[in-house]
């Protein structure tokens, strides 16, 4: 009897969910996570690089299949996960992780069987496990999976089994996979400390939030200033994990650099016009400071904008052109201030970034500029506007609003070719997702850069070799 009481107790223990007993509550919710997964299940929940089959079941003891495990990391290296086509027989547009398995496949971190199949329902074992994360965090393995199991263990992302092996030929649970995978994200849940802060970086913007995580959907931790030298470990996408202090945590790669001082002189790029040196481009988010601009869904369009500026600032630093920004950190700037800018810095082309707002089913991206009789160089202005529409519907394939004139102050009153950007509809679930994507960003950014060097090849200038920037 007392044997058997004992037993009842314990399998009590380990199924009620962990709130009864005032300890940390199951990850995000999920009531069937185990005490020893919570933090890292909810820590991927939080990023949204694992979810559930409900908003309370985590599905922990099932065995992860070939098309989660893509899923997983391809979040979590921010990879494109837009439903479509893919190479393989077996995997069609309407899987859910068409477009992860896809990208994953194509950045070398997956492959599939013979005869084009990818077996996306196959279950995944622990040394298949390991291969996948070795490739996916670029450890160096060997190619075998002895050699991925040591990989993860020297790193303290993995364990073995009781046995004393490590398992490999174990099917792997999804709430092991979700153990193994935060920890390749962040050394702070691995059960040795690894993290090695080997190369010196320094920030590029002030005011930049390090986050717990690879993605704006992370709390920050604390904040750095412009300049701020700081302490970089690995990369997760487009996150850099950094050392600043006593801060620990992940900013946006596009926000460091490498060299202490900025070069004041451009790359030489031997085959581009010599005129694009007396070219200004002038980049202007929209909003700022006091004023957040539209929101939805938890983004504000001030910090999207910024964000997309400072990546084609990025871009087009790397060219011949010189270029300015109304505003590189979170300040107000008023509307005549942003117009006379241009005339000030000695601008050529202006270029303001916006997100749209209307009703949740208005979606699209469009592209503005002025007509008015107080408007000079109408004719460009609508020619570059042109351009970087094209550009833009390409990139993001959202609904083609088109190219139209307004009476926006900061077009209506520039003295140079000017275009408004909506980039898409911030109160639209399907524009706000890619708006919060790093991803999508960087696409979009690649496309208003484009779009720049569309126009000027449009005027007559030689930037062929200048398009191999962003590539």
């Amino acid at each position: 009897m007392k044997r058997g009481f004992f037993f009842v107790v314990l399998a009590f223990i380990l199924t009620v969910p962990l709130f009864s007993f005032g300890q940390n509550a199951s990850a995000a919710g999920f009531v069937d996570v185990p005490y020893r997964a919570s933090k890292e299940v909810n820590y991927l929940a939080e990023g949204g690089i694992a979810n559930g089959s409900s908003a309370t079941i985590f599905g922990s003891d099932k065995t992860v299949t070939r098309a989660e495990a893509a899923a997983f990391i391809g979040r979590a290296l921010q990879l494109d996960g837009t439903k479509r086509t893919t190479k393989f027989v077996d995997v069609g547009s309407g899987n859910f992780a068409s477009g992860y398995i896809q990208s994953a496949v194509e950045k070398g971190v997956l492959s599939g069987y013979d005869g084009g199949r990818f077996l996306p329902y196959k279950e995944v074992s622990r040394g298949e496990m390991a291969v996948m994360l070795s490739k996916a965090f670029g450890y160096s393995f060997g190619g075998t999976l002895s050699g991925a199991a040591k990989a993860l263990t020297s790193r303290g992302i993995a364990n073995g089994v009781a046995d004393g092996s490590f398992g490999s030929d174990q099917m792997i649970k999804r709430a092991d996979f979700a153990v193994f995978l935060a920890r390749a994200i962040a050394p702070t849940f691995r059960t040795i400390q690894t993290d090695e802060f080997k190369t010196t970086m320094w920030s590029n913007t002030g005011d930049l939030n390090v986050r717990s995580g690879p993605s704006t959907a992370y709390a920050s931790k604390g904040k750095i200033a412009k300049d701020a030298r700081v302490a970089a470990a690995h990369s997760v996408g487009s996150w850099t994990y950094i050392r600043s202090g006593t801060t620990i945590g992940f900013v946006n790669s596009s926000y460091l650099r490498s060299t202490e001082t900025v070069s004041a002189t451009k790359p030489p790029v031997s085959t581009a016009d010599p005129r694009l040196t007396n070219q200004t481009i002038i980049l202007d988010p929209g909003h700022g400071g006091s004023d957040p601009g539209a929101s939805g869904f938890g983004l504000q369009e001030k910090s999207v904008v910024l964000k997309t500026g400072l990546k084609v600032n990025n871009l087009l630093k790397q060219t011949p052109f010189n270029v300015k920004m109304t505003r590189s950190t979170d300040t107000f700037i008023t509307l005549a201030d942003r117009a006379a800018f241009a005339k000030r810095n000695n601008g050529n082309v202006f270029v303001s970034i916006h997100a749209n707002a209307a009703s949740a089913s208005a979606s699209g991206t469009e592209t503005f500029y002025s007509a008015a009789a107080n408007s000079q160089n109408a004719a460009d202005s609508k020619l570059l506007a042109a351009k970087i529409q094209d550009r833009m519907i390409a990139a993001w394939d959202l609904k083609d609003r088109g190219v139209k004139q307004a009476g926006y102050y900061v077009l209506k009153n520039n003295t140079v070719p000017s275009a408004l950007l909506e980039l898409g509809f911030i109160t639209n679930k399907g524009d706000n997702d890619k708006l919060k994507s790093d991803y999508w960003l960087n696409s979009m950014s690649k496309a208003i850069y484009y779009g720049i060097l569309d126009y000027y090849k449009a005027k007559g200038y030689d930037v062929n070799s200048l398009y191999n920037v962003a590539k």
